[in-house]
């Protein structure tokens, strides 16, 4: 990576009023080349293909092409790029997801402007920056959480029971607190262990863990 006098930055989002904060923000810091914003995920990859970019402040929930889809895209065609996601979603899920995906940093957009700018040097040096987001009652927004489910397959009760089996609650509890047998927990159990490609509930723990829906 360049010197930040060097650095081409891209923002992909499709609030103009934000877009616009963001841009006097970092005019007035000085030491970029800002690109003309995108505002959705297809737009973002057609400026990929026609215009160097060094870093992109990528928001996740845009039209036509969502930032999780474009990010999954970037990060095979454009490995070089570094890519900080700046979003509402204050979700551990979401933070979990991105950076297996091979996204640089999160940040919520309720960040200081004094923080934003720290952490887009941080990235563009090389760094990582991932908010340390505390897994809560909130749930993942239905919009990702249908990706999710997409992704691995997953159904929205075996979501849940997944959660449950990570609070160590036996599938007779499991049962009674769903109203379903113990037999049909069992059976969905097995059928979660077949979809994530896992031997036991080690492996149910593990993932769980790791995309935070703990």
């Amino acid at each position: 990576m360049e010197i930040m006098s060097e650095l081409r930055l891209l923002i992909a989002d499709d609030h103009q009023l934000l877009i616009d904060g963001m841009l006097s923000l970092l005019r007035e810091a000085g030491g970029y080349t800002l690109l003309e914003p995108v505002n959705d995920g297809r737009q973002l990859l057609e400026k990929l293909a026609s215009t160097p970019v060094d870093i992109i402040l990528l928001d996740l929930n845009m039209p036509h092409l969502d930032g999780i889809r474009a990010l999954e895209k970037i990060r095979r065609q454009y490995p070089r790029v570094r890519i900080l996601v700046l979003t509402n979603y204050n979700q551990p899920q979401l933070v979990a997801e991105v950076r297996r995906l091979g996204a640089n940093g999160y940040l919520l957009k309720s960040a200081s402007a004094g923080e934003l700018q720290r952490v887009i040097r941080l990235i563009a040096e090389g760094g990582e920056w991932f908010e340390e987001i505390e897994a809560g009652e909130e749930p993942l927004p239905s919009y990702f959480l249908d990706e999710f489910l997409r992704k691995y397959h997953l159904t929205r009760r075996e979501v849940e029971i997944i959660r449950m089996v990570g609070s160590e609650l036996t599938s007779k509890e499991i049962g009674s607190r769903l109203s379903i047998s113990e037999f049909t927990v069992n059976t969905h159990r097995k059928n979660i262990m077949r979809k994530l490609e896992v031997r036991n509930i080690a492996g149910i723990l593990n993932f769980a863990r790791t995309h935070g829906l703990l």
